[in-house]
C-alpha cells in the first residue's frame, strides 16, 4: 500500500496533496500492464477512464484513411492521457499503444469524477495539465503547418533537451522512425536532415543521443526552419 502511494505522490497531476487526498486517490486507482505493441485504446472508444504512466512509454497517434499514421503525442513515466475524452464524457479521439512494456494506472471516471467534486485542488491540477497538454498541441499545429521539416526538428531537439534538463544532450525517447511520424515526414528525410546537421557542426548523433554542439545554430533553424547551404 505504501509503494503505491509513493507511485502516486511522485506523480506531477497528484504532488502536493494531503495523505489524506492521496489514499482518496489511490483507493480509486486501478493499475495496468501492457506489454510492448499492444494497444492501451483505440479512437471511437468509449472515454470510460483515464491513465497515467507508472514506467514505459505509450504512443497516442491516428491514422488517416490510406494507413499512415500520424504520432501526436509520445507519453512517459508521470505523464497521463486519456483525460480529455473523460472529462468530455465522449469517446477517445486517437489511438494509444505501448511502446515499451508499461505499468499503468487507470482511474475510472465516474469515480474520478466524484473526486475532484471534493477535492477543489485537484481540480486545478488537471486544469494545469490540461492547459499544459494544449500548448503542446498548439505548438505542434504550428510547427506541422508552418515549419519545413528542419525547423521542427530543431524545435523538438531544442524542447527536449529543456525538458531533460540539459542544454547540451537530447536523448530520444522513441526510435528515429516514430519521431519522424511525429514529425510529419518520412524517416528517409529525417536521416537526411541529421546528417546535414552533424555535417555542419551542429549536433553529433550517437544512436538515439544527440549532442548540441550549436545551439544558436539550432536556434535559426527553429526559427528560418532551414538548415543553411
Amino acid at each position: 500500500m505504501q509503494k503505491e502511494i509513493e507511485i502516486i505522490e511522485n506523480i506531477s497531476t497528484f504532488s502536493g496533496l494531503s495523505p489524506v487526498q492521496l489514499e482518496d486517490v489511490r483507493q480509486i486507482a486501478v493499475k495496468r500492464r501492457f506489454k510492448k505493441g499492444k494497444p492501451v485504446f483505440h479512437e471511437g472508444d468509449q472515454g470510460s477512464g483515464f491513465y497515467v504512466v507508472i514506467d514505459g512509454l505509450i504512443k497516442i497517434y491516428k491514422l488517416a484513411p490510406e494507413g499512415k499514421e500520424q504520432i501526436l503525442h509520445i507519453i512517459g513515466p508521470g505523464e497521463p492521457f486519456g483525460e480529455v475524452a473523460v472529462f468530455a464524457g465522449r469517446s477517445f479521439p486517437a489511438n494509444a499503444e505501448a511502446l515499451a512494456d508499461s505499468r499503468l494506472l487507470f482511474f475510472p471516471r465516474e469515480a474520478f469524477v466524484n473526486l475532484i467534486s471534493r477535492n477543489p485542488s485537484l481540480a486545478l491540477k488537471m486544469l494545469a495539465v490540461l492547459s499544459m497538454r494544449l500548448r503542446q498541441f498548439a505548438v505542434q499545429v504550428e510547427n506541422l503547418s508552418l515549419k519545413e521539416v528542419p525547423g521542427r526538428l530543431a524545435s523538438y531537439l531544442l524542447l527536449l533537451a529543456d525538458e531533460q534538463e540539459d542544454s547540451v544532450l537530447a536523448a530520444l525517447p522513441i526510435s528515429k522512425g516514430q519521431l519522424a511520424s511525429l514529425l510529419g515526414t518520412i524517416p528517409e528525410t529525417l536521416s537526411r536532415i541529421f546528417a546535414k546537421m552533424a555535417g555542419q557542426g551542429l549536433i553529433e548523433v550517437s544512436g538515439r543521443t544527440i549532442r548540441i554542439l550549436d545551439r544558436a545554430g539550432l536556434e535559426d533553424i527553429s526559427l528560418q526552419g532551414k538548415v543553411p547551404e
